[in-house]
């Protein structure tokens, strides 16, 4: 709470620009957010696909009466959203990992001033 709301004056020993950090931050956890709803709506429109067909009748046209022909079918979909989920994840960890950065950089410049 003794933080202060004026300007700080730019400090030229740090090696990044705090304003270039924090924006590439916003879009790391933008492009997150972006990415994992690419691959979850492909996923969802590609699995009500293969519902349709499946209740439609055409694996069974081809021959794929039992329940593990069917699974092999199935489960490539079950697959299929991974890579969102995991570079959702690693977005959103470069993201808070820049913001932890820049809040150990600034709390190594106070202390040092005290």
């Amino acid at each position: 709470m003794s933080e202060s709301n004026d300007k700080q004056e730019k400090f030229f020993g740090a090696y990044v620009d705090r304003d270039v950090v924090l924006r590439l931050s916003r879009w790391a956890d933008g492009t997150a957010w972006v990415v994992l709803t690419i691959y979850v709506l492909t996923w969802l429109f590609s699995f009500l696909l293969f519902f349709s067909q499946y209740f439609n009748g055409l694996f069974f046209a081809k021959g794929t009466e039992t329940f593990l022909s069917t699974f092999s079918i199935f489960s490539p979909y079950l697959q299929q959203p991974l890579p969102g989920v995991f570079y959702f994840f690693g977005l959103q960890g470069i993201s808070k990992g820049l913001l932890i950065m820049l809040d150990m950089e600034d709390n190594t410049r106070r202390a040092a001033r005290k």
